[in-house]
Protein backbone atom coordinates (compact mmCIF):
# COMPACT_ATOMS: atom_id res chain seq x y z
CA UNK A 1 0.00 0.00 0.00
CA UNK A 2 1.31 3.48 -0.76
CA UNK A 3 1.89 6.13 2.30
CA UNK A 4 1.00 8.75 -0.21
CA UNK A 5 4.37 9.18 -1.80
CA UNK A 6 5.77 7.93 -5.30
CA UNK A 7 8.29 5.20 -5.14
CA UNK A 8 11.33 4.14 -7.14
CA UNK A 9 10.22 1.18 -9.08
CA UNK A 10 11.76 1.98 -12.71
CA UNK A 11 14.57 0.75 -14.05
CA UNK A 12 17.46 2.03 -16.78
CA UNK A 13 15.76 0.71 -20.17
CA UNK A 14 12.16 2.46 -18.99
CA UNK A 15 14.32 5.58 -18.31
CA UNK A 16 16.03 4.95 -22.09
CA UNK A 17 12.63 3.95 -23.98
CA UNK A 18 10.84 7.14 -22.20
CA UNK A 19 13.88 9.84 -23.54
CA UNK A 20 13.98 8.13 -26.70
CA UNK A 21 10.51 7.47 -27.58
CA UNK A 22 9.78 10.77 -26.33
CA UNK A 23 11.91 12.26 -29.30
CA UNK A 24 11.51 10.22 -31.76
CA UNK A 25 8.34 11.42 -33.26
CA UNK A 26 6.21 11.99 -36.53
CA UNK A 27 8.29 15.14 -37.12
CA UNK A 28 10.90 12.37 -38.43
CA UNK A 29 8.99 11.87 -41.34
CA UNK A 30 9.18 15.28 -43.04
CA UNK A 31 12.24 17.06 -41.45
CA UNK A 32 14.71 15.23 -43.96
CA UNK A 33 13.44 17.21 -46.69
CA UNK A 34 13.35 20.55 -44.63
CA UNK A 35 16.80 19.93 -43.32
CA UNK A 36 17.80 19.16 -46.82
CA UNK A 37 16.34 22.41 -47.81
CA UNK A 38 17.62 24.55 -44.99
CA UNK A 39 21.10 23.28 -45.55
CA UNK A 40 20.81 24.02 -49.80
CA UNK A 41 22.07 22.00 -52.48
CA UNK A 42 25.86 22.28 -53.39
CA UNK A 43 26.97 20.02 -51.06
CA UNK A 44 25.07 16.86 -50.93
CA UNK A 45 27.22 16.34 -47.82
CA UNK A 46 25.86 19.10 -45.80
CA UNK A 47 22.45 18.03 -44.41
CA UNK A 48 24.03 14.82 -43.25
CA UNK A 49 26.87 16.94 -41.25
CA UNK A 50 23.97 18.93 -40.21
CA UNK A 51 22.22 16.20 -38.46
CA UNK A 52 25.31 15.07 -36.70
CA UNK A 53 25.42 18.49 -35.49
CA UNK A 54 22.34 18.67 -34.65
CA UNK A 55 23.14 16.02 -31.92
CA UNK A 56 26.42 17.19 -30.89
CA UNK A 57 24.79 20.40 -29.73
CA UNK A 58 22.02 18.20 -27.50
CA UNK A 59 25.17 16.23 -25.91
CA UNK A 60 25.92 19.34 -23.14
CA UNK A 61 22.48 19.99 -22.58
CA UNK A 62 21.52 16.59 -21.52
CA UNK A 63 25.19 16.65 -19.42
CA UNK A 64 23.93 19.70 -17.61
CA UNK A 65 20.20 17.83 -16.94
CA UNK A 66 22.10 15.20 -15.95
CA UNK A 67 24.09 16.65 -12.87
CA UNK A 68 20.95 18.61 -12.12
CA UNK A 69 18.82 15.27 -11.91
CA UNK A 70 21.31 13.53 -9.86
CA UNK A 71 21.95 16.55 -7.39
CA UNK A 72 18.16 16.24 -6.63
CA UNK A 73 16.31 13.62 -7.94
CA UNK A 74 12.94 15.21 -7.48
CA UNK A 75 9.77 14.58 -9.88
CA UNK A 76 9.59 17.82 -11.72
CA UNK A 77 12.38 18.27 -13.78
CA UNK A 78 12.77 22.90 -14.34
CA UNK A 79 10.42 23.68 -12.15
CA UNK A 80 12.79 21.84 -9.35
CA UNK A 81 15.82 23.42 -10.82
CA UNK A 82 14.62 26.77 -11.28
CA UNK A 83 12.62 26.29 -7.54
CA UNK A 84 16.63 25.55 -6.25
CA UNK A 85 18.12 28.10 -8.08
CA UNK A 86 16.36 30.63 -6.04
CA UNK A 87 13.45 31.58 -8.92
CA UNK A 88 10.58 30.33 -7.34
CA UNK A 89 7.88 32.58 -9.76
CA UNK A 90 9.35 31.84 -12.85
CA UNK A 91 9.48 28.21 -11.52
CA UNK A 92 5.93 28.32 -10.90
CA UNK A 93 5.36 30.50 -14.66
CA UNK A 94 7.22 26.92 -16.04
CA UNK A 95 4.65 24.72 -14.71
CA UNK A 96 1.21 27.41 -15.06
CA UNK A 97 2.62 27.60 -19.02
CA UNK A 98 3.10 23.92 -19.21
CA UNK A 99 -0.53 22.86 -18.02
CA UNK A 100 -2.82 25.14 -19.51
CA UNK A 101 -1.04 25.14 -23.15
CA UNK A 102 1.77 22.79 -24.00
CA UNK A 103 1.08 19.13 -22.09
CA UNK A 104 -2.16 18.65 -22.80
CA UNK A 105 -2.63 20.23 -26.20
CA UNK A 106 0.13 18.24 -27.05
CA UNK A 107 -1.45 15.05 -26.04
CA UNK A 108 -4.62 15.65 -27.95
CA UNK A 109 -2.28 16.64 -31.13
CA UNK A 110 -1.12 13.48 -30.90
CA UNK A 111 -3.89 11.65 -30.68
CA UNK A 112 -5.73 13.40 -33.50
CA UNK A 113 -2.38 12.68 -35.57
CA UNK A 114 -2.58 9.20 -34.95
CA UNK A 115 -6.35 8.99 -36.20
CA UNK A 116 -5.80 11.32 -39.21
CA UNK A 117 -2.98 8.09 -39.96
CA UNK A 118 -5.79 5.36 -39.51
CA UNK A 119 -8.23 7.10 -41.25
CA UNK A 120 -5.91 6.68 -44.14
CA UNK A 121 -7.02 2.96 -43.89
CA UNK A 122 -10.59 3.33 -42.63
CA UNK A 123 -12.29 6.40 -43.76
CA UNK A 124 -15.02 6.41 -41.01
CA UNK A 125 -12.53 7.66 -38.45
CA UNK A 126 -13.57 11.13 -39.43
CA UNK A 127 -15.29 13.96 -37.84
CA UNK A 128 -16.70 12.95 -34.80
CA UNK A 129 -16.05 9.43 -35.00
CA UNK A 130 -12.72 10.52 -35.13
CA UNK A 131 -12.57 12.72 -32.33
CA UNK A 132 -13.66 10.06 -30.62
CA UNK A 133 -11.40 7.57 -31.39
CA UNK A 134 -8.71 10.10 -30.45
CA UNK A 135 -10.27 10.52 -26.85
CA UNK A 136 -10.72 6.42 -26.83
CA UNK A 137 -6.97 6.26 -27.34
CA UNK A 138 -6.25 8.67 -25.06
CA UNK A 139 -7.89 6.71 -22.51
CA UNK A 140 -6.75 3.23 -23.26
CA UNK A 141 -3.26 4.36 -22.77
CA UNK A 142 -3.83 6.33 -19.49
CA UNK A 143 -5.11 3.26 -18.05
CA UNK A 144 -2.16 1.29 -18.71
CA UNK A 145 0.20 4.48 -16.93
CA UNK A 146 -2.38 5.34 -13.86
CA UNK A 147 -2.57 1.48 -12.36
CA UNK A 148 0.97 1.09 -12.46
CA UNK A 149 4.29 3.15 -12.91
CA UNK A 150 6.28 -0.02 -13.33
CA UNK A 151 3.74 -1.90 -16.23
CA UNK A 152 3.67 1.97 -17.80
CA UNK A 153 7.77 1.56 -17.90
CA UNK A 154 7.45 -1.56 -19.56
CA UNK A 155 5.01 -0.75 -22.09
CA UNK A 156 7.06 2.67 -22.68
CA UNK A 157 9.75 -0.23 -23.56
CA UNK A 158 7.97 -2.64 -25.92
CA UNK A 159 6.23 0.11 -27.49
CA UNK A 160 9.96 2.07 -28.58
CA UNK A 161 11.88 -1.04 -29.54
CA UNK A 162 8.63 -1.43 -32.06
CA UNK A 163 9.10 2.05 -33.32
CA UNK A 164 12.70 1.89 -34.01
CA UNK A 165 12.31 -1.50 -35.67
CA UNK A 166 11.03 0.24 -39.25
CA UNK A 167 13.16 2.95 -39.23
CA UNK A 168 15.84 0.33 -39.37
CA UNK A 169 14.19 -1.61 -42.36
CA UNK A 170 14.35 1.71 -44.23
CA UNK A 171 17.93 2.10 -43.04
CA UNK A 172 18.72 -1.56 -44.32
CA UNK A 173 16.92 -1.78 -47.41
CA UNK A 174 18.09 2.19 -47.65
CA UNK A 175 21.52 0.73 -47.53
CA UNK A 176 21.01 -1.92 -50.50
CA UNK A 177 18.96 -0.28 -52.60
CA UNK A 178 20.44 3.31 -52.48
CA UNK A 179 21.69 4.74 -55.85
CA UNK A 180 25.53 6.48 -55.20
CA UNK A 181 25.23 8.84 -57.97
CA UNK A 182 22.28 10.72 -56.07
CA UNK A 183 25.93 11.69 -53.85
CA UNK A 184 27.46 12.93 -57.05
CA UNK A 185 24.30 15.83 -57.28
CA UNK A 186 25.51 18.97 -58.94
CA UNK A 187 23.26 21.84 -58.73
CA UNK A 188 22.10 23.87 -61.48
CA UNK A 189 22.82 27.46 -61.91
CA UNK A 190 20.68 29.96 -59.64
CA UNK A 191 20.88 27.19 -57.11
CA UNK A 192 20.36 28.73 -53.34
CA UNK A 193 23.58 29.16 -51.03
CA UNK A 194 25.07 26.21 -48.73
CA UNK A 195 24.13 26.95 -45.14
CA UNK A 196 24.63 24.44 -42.75
CA UNK A 197 23.80 26.85 -40.27
CA UNK A 198 20.14 26.55 -41.72
CA UNK A 199 20.00 22.92 -41.78
CA UNK A 200 21.19 22.47 -38.34
CA UNK A 201 18.72 24.81 -37.07
CA UNK A 202 16.16 22.43 -39.09
CA UNK A 203 17.48 19.52 -37.09
CA UNK A 204 16.84 21.09 -33.46
CA UNK A 205 13.00 20.00 -32.62
CA UNK A 206 14.10 16.54 -33.87
CA UNK A 207 15.98 16.05 -30.58
CA UNK A 208 14.00 17.81 -28.13
CA UNK A 209 12.54 14.87 -25.97
CA UNK A 210 15.55 13.57 -23.58
CA UNK A 211 14.96 15.72 -21.04
CA UNK A 212 10.95 13.94 -20.38
CA UNK A 213 13.24 10.98 -17.62
CA UNK A 214 13.82 14.21 -15.54
CA UNK A 215 9.93 15.18 -14.71
CA UNK A 216 10.47 11.21 -13.25
CA UNK A 217 13.32 11.48 -11.46
CA UNK A 218 12.03 10.21 -7.87
CA UNK A 219 10.59 7.15 -9.87
CA UNK A 220 13.99 5.54 -10.85
CA UNK A 221 16.27 3.17 -8.93
CA UNK A 222 19.48 4.62 -8.18
CA UNK A 223 19.04 7.85 -10.25
CA UNK A 224 22.58 8.81 -9.86
CA UNK A 225 23.29 6.13 -11.75
CA UNK A 226 20.51 5.54 -14.33
CA UNK A 227 19.63 9.24 -15.56
CA UNK A 228 23.17 10.22 -16.69
CA UNK A 229 23.64 6.93 -18.98
CA UNK A 230 19.95 7.42 -20.13
CA UNK A 231 20.09 11.14 -20.82
CA UNK A 232 23.72 10.89 -22.75
CA UNK A 233 22.76 7.07 -24.33
CA UNK A 234 19.38 8.46 -25.80
CA UNK A 235 21.10 11.49 -27.39
CA UNK A 236 23.44 8.81 -28.96
CA UNK A 237 21.00 6.56 -30.23
CA UNK A 238 18.84 9.18 -31.57
CA UNK A 239 22.09 10.93 -33.45
CA UNK A 240 22.69 7.50 -34.92
CA UNK A 241 19.28 6.48 -35.86
CA UNK A 242 18.68 10.31 -38.02
CA UNK A 243 22.36 10.49 -39.41
CA UNK A 244 21.74 6.74 -41.03
CA UNK A 245 18.47 7.70 -42.14
CA UNK A 246 19.11 10.53 -43.30
CA UNK A 247 21.98 9.03 -45.63
CA UNK A 248 19.36 6.68 -46.74
CA UNK A 249 16.47 9.21 -47.45
CA UNK A 250 19.59 10.71 -49.47
CA UNK A 251 21.03 7.69 -51.66
CA UNK A 252 17.63 6.94 -52.50
CA UNK A 253 15.56 9.54 -53.90
CA UNK A 254 17.33 12.50 -56.67
CA UNK A 255 18.18 15.54 -54.20
CA UNK A 256 15.86 17.80 -56.60
CA UNK A 257 12.48 15.69 -54.90
CA UNK A 258 13.99 15.84 -51.79
CA UNK A 259 14.28 19.34 -51.13
CA UNK A 260 11.03 19.97 -52.43
CA UNK A 261 9.73 16.87 -50.24
CA UNK A 262 6.91 16.71 -47.20
CA UNK A 263 7.06 13.80 -46.96
CA UNK A 264 10.83 12.76 -47.31
CA UNK A 265 10.68 9.06 -45.85
CA UNK A 266 7.59 8.02 -47.54
CA UNK A 267 8.99 8.82 -50.78
CA UNK A 268 12.25 7.65 -50.25
CA UNK A 269 10.59 4.49 -49.44
CA UNK A 270 8.76 3.73 -52.73
CA UNK A 271 12.36 3.39 -54.47
CA UNK A 272 13.21 0.51 -52.21
CA UNK A 273 12.42 -2.82 -54.34
CA UNK A 274 9.27 -4.59 -52.59
CA UNK A 275 8.60 -1.77 -50.23
CA UNK A 276 7.33 0.94 -53.50
CA UNK A 277 3.94 -0.65 -53.72
CA UNK A 278 3.02 -0.60 -50.25
CA UNK A 279 4.91 2.93 -49.19
CA UNK A 280 2.03 5.10 -48.41
CA UNK A 281 0.76 2.26 -45.90
CA UNK A 282 3.88 1.34 -44.70
CA UNK A 283 5.09 5.04 -43.63
CA UNK A 284 1.46 5.03 -42.28
CA UNK A 285 1.56 2.35 -40.06
CA UNK A 286 5.17 3.25 -38.85
CA UNK A 287 3.56 7.01 -37.90
CA UNK A 288 0.89 5.50 -36.02
CA UNK A 289 3.49 3.64 -34.14
CA UNK A 290 6.13 5.99 -33.77
CA UNK A 291 3.22 8.83 -32.20
CA UNK A 292 1.72 6.21 -30.18
CA UNK A 293 5.08 5.61 -28.79
CA UNK A 294 5.07 9.32 -28.25
CA UNK A 295 1.81 10.00 -26.70
CA UNK A 296 2.69 6.87 -24.23
CA UNK A 297 5.43 8.90 -22.98
CA UNK A 298 3.98 12.07 -22.66
CA UNK A 299 0.92 10.94 -20.65
CA UNK A 300 3.21 8.82 -18.09
CA UNK A 301 6.07 11.62 -17.84
CA UNK A 302 3.93 15.17 -17.74
CA UNK A 303 1.69 14.89 -14.77
CA UNK A 304 4.74 14.13 -12.60
CA UNK A 305 5.47 18.08 -12.99
CA UNK A 306 2.30 19.28 -11.17
CA UNK A 307 2.28 16.79 -8.51
CA UNK A 308 5.67 18.19 -7.81
CA UNK A 309 4.51 21.69 -7.60
CA UNK A 310 1.50 20.54 -5.79
CA UNK A 311 3.77 19.02 -2.72
CA UNK A 312 5.35 21.92 -2.79
CA UNK A 313 2.28 24.20 -2.35
CA UNK A 314 2.29 25.94 -5.76
CA UNK A 315 -0.27 24.00 -7.63
CA UNK A 316 -3.75 22.92 -6.33
CA UNK A 317 -3.46 20.26 -3.58
CA UNK A 318 -5.01 17.43 -4.88
CA UNK A 319 -2.84 16.94 -7.82
CA UNK A 320 -0.25 15.85 -4.60
CA UNK A 321 -2.55 12.86 -4.15
CA UNK A 322 -0.98 9.50 -4.85
CA UNK A 323 -3.05 6.16 -5.49
CA UNK A 324 -3.13 4.32 -1.93
CA UNK A 325 -3.20 1.06 -4.41
CA UNK A 326 -1.66 2.08 -7.86
CA UNK A 327 0.83 4.39 -6.43
CA UNK A 328 1.04 6.60 -9.09
CA UNK A 329 -0.21 10.45 -8.88
CA UNK A 330 -3.54 9.23 -9.95
CA UNK A 331 -5.41 12.96 -9.94
CA UNK A 332 -2.55 14.84 -11.46
CA UNK A 333 -3.18 11.82 -14.49
CA UNK A 334 -7.24 12.26 -14.49
CA UNK A 335 -6.98 15.77 -14.55
CA UNK A 336 -4.87 16.36 -17.28
CA UNK A 337 -6.20 13.53 -19.89
CA UNK A 338 -9.77 15.08 -19.02
CA UNK A 339 -8.37 18.26 -20.23
CA UNK A 340 -6.76 17.01 -23.24
CA UNK A 341 -9.95 14.88 -24.10
CA UNK A 342 -12.39 18.12 -24.12
CA UNK A 343 -9.17 19.59 -26.46
CA UNK A 344 -9.35 16.89 -28.75
CA UNK A 345 -12.58 18.41 -29.56
CA UNK A 346 -11.70 21.60 -30.80
CA UNK A 347 -9.05 23.03 -33.80
CA UNK A 348 -6.29 24.98 -34.14
CA UNK A 349 -4.14 23.22 -31.36
CA UNK A 350 -1.23 23.73 -33.34
CA UNK A 351 -1.33 27.05 -33.53
CA UNK A 352 -1.66 27.22 -29.70
CA UNK A 353 0.93 24.75 -29.12
CA UNK A 354 3.34 27.06 -31.36
CA UNK A 355 2.46 30.38 -28.99
CA UNK A 356 3.31 29.24 -25.92
CA UNK A 357 6.51 27.21 -27.22
CA UNK A 358 8.96 29.92 -26.61
CA UNK A 359 7.62 30.60 -23.12
CA UNK A 360 9.73 26.99 -22.86
CA UNK A 361 12.11 27.36 -24.08
CA UNK A 362 12.95 30.50 -22.84
CA UNK A 363 12.48 29.17 -19.53
CA UNK A 364 14.78 25.65 -20.30
CA UNK A 365 17.47 28.17 -21.09
CA UNK A 366 16.98 29.54 -17.30
CA UNK A 367 17.11 25.36 -16.38
CA UNK A 368 20.67 25.55 -17.65
CA UNK A 369 21.60 28.54 -16.36
CA UNK A 370 20.10 27.41 -13.11
CA UNK A 371 23.17 24.96 -12.40
CA UNK A 372 25.60 28.29 -11.71
CA UNK A 373 23.13 29.27 -8.73
CA UNK A 374 22.61 25.81 -7.26
CA UNK A 375 26.26 25.11 -7.42
CA UNK A 376 26.15 27.37 -4.17
CA UNK A 377 23.82 25.33 -2.29
CA UNK A 378 24.88 23.27 0.76
CA UNK A 379 22.76 20.86 -0.54
CA UNK A 380 24.01 20.48 -3.92
CA UNK A 381 25.80 16.89 -4.09
CA UNK A 382 25.33 15.67 -7.25
CA UNK A 383 26.49 12.08 -8.08
CA UNK A 384 27.23 12.77 -11.93
CA UNK A 385 29.31 15.57 -12.36
CA UNK A 386 29.91 17.47 -16.09
CA UNK A 387 33.65 17.72 -17.67
CA UNK A 388 34.29 21.29 -17.87
CA UNK A 389 31.04 22.56 -16.11
CA UNK A 390 30.87 26.30 -17.29
CA UNK A 391 31.83 25.73 -20.94
CA UNK A 392 29.47 22.91 -20.95
CA UNK A 393 26.75 25.08 -19.60
CA UNK A 394 27.88 28.05 -21.84
CA UNK A 395 27.44 25.55 -24.75
CA UNK A 396 23.98 24.46 -23.81
CA UNK A 397 22.66 27.80 -23.53
CA UNK A 398 23.83 29.20 -26.66
CA UNK A 399 22.31 25.67 -28.04
CA UNK A 400 18.81 26.00 -26.64
CA UNK A 401 19.18 30.34 -27.52
CA UNK A 402 19.64 29.33 -31.35
CA UNK A 403 16.41 27.30 -30.69
CA UNK A 404 14.61 29.64 -29.33
CA UNK A 405 15.77 32.68 -31.54
CA UNK A 406 14.18 30.65 -34.66
CA UNK A 407 10.87 30.12 -33.08
CA UNK A 408 10.84 34.07 -31.88
CA UNK A 409 11.50 35.11 -35.75
CA UNK A 410 9.03 32.67 -36.94
CA UNK A 411 5.92 34.23 -34.56
CA UNK A 412 7.34 37.00 -32.80
CA UNK A 413 4.15 38.56 -31.64
CA UNK A 414 2.22 35.69 -30.79
CA UNK A 415 5.18 34.86 -28.50
CA UNK A 416 4.78 37.94 -26.81
CA UNK A 417 1.07 37.61 -26.62
CA UNK A 418 1.45 34.30 -24.87
CA UNK A 419 3.78 35.41 -22.65
CA UNK A 420 1.78 38.22 -21.46
CA UNK A 421 -1.14 35.71 -20.96
CA UNK A 422 1.34 33.47 -18.76
CA UNK A 423 1.88 36.29 -16.20
CA UNK A 424 -1.37 38.01 -16.65
CA UNK A 425 -3.05 34.93 -15.49
CA UNK A 426 0.26 32.92 -13.38
CA UNK A 427 1.29 35.44 -10.98
CA UNK A 428 -1.89 36.49 -9.19
CA UNK A 429 -2.13 32.71 -8.55
CA UNK A 430 1.09 32.36 -7.63
CA UNK A 431 1.28 34.66 -4.92
CA UNK A 432 -1.85 33.41 -3.96
CA UNK A 433 -0.82 30.11 -3.31
CA UNK A 434 2.22 31.58 -1.89
CA UNK A 435 0.34 33.69 0.78
CA UNK A 436 -1.49 30.37 1.59
CA UNK A 437 1.02 27.88 1.78
CA UNK A 438 3.82 29.44 1.89
CA UNK A 439 7.27 28.42 0.32
CA UNK A 440 6.88 24.64 1.63
CA UNK A 441 10.12 22.59 1.55
CA UNK A 442 9.90 19.58 -0.84
CA UNK A 443 13.20 18.12 -0.08
CA UNK A 444 12.80 14.69 -1.20
CA UNK A 445 9.63 14.02 1.28
CA UNK A 446 7.60 13.08 -2.24
CA UNK A 447 10.43 10.39 -2.71
CA UNK A 448 10.73 7.49 -1.00
CA UNK A 449 13.96 5.74 -1.66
Amino acid sequence: MSNGTLTRKLGFWSALAIAVGTTIGSGIFVSSGDVAKAAGTPSISIPILAWIIGGVIAIPQVMVLAELSTAYPQNGSGYVYLNKAGWRPLAFSYGWATFWALDPPSISIMALAIVSYLATFFPFFSGVAGKLLGIAIILLITSIHYRSVKEGGLFQVIITAIKIIPFLIVIVLGIMYMNPDNFAYTPGPGAQKSSLIGGVSATTWAYTGMAAICFMAGEFKNPGKILPRALISSVFIVLALYTLLAVCVIGLMPFEELINSNAAVSEAVKYIPGLSDIASSFVAITAIIVILGSLSSCIMFQPRLEYAMAKDGLFFQRFARVHPKYETPSFSIIVQVTYACILVCFSNLTVLLGYFTLIQLVINIMDFAAVYKCRKRDDYNPIYRMPMWRLTTVLAILGASWLAWGTFTWAPIQGVIAALIVIVTGLPVYYYWERKYGSKKNNDSDIVA
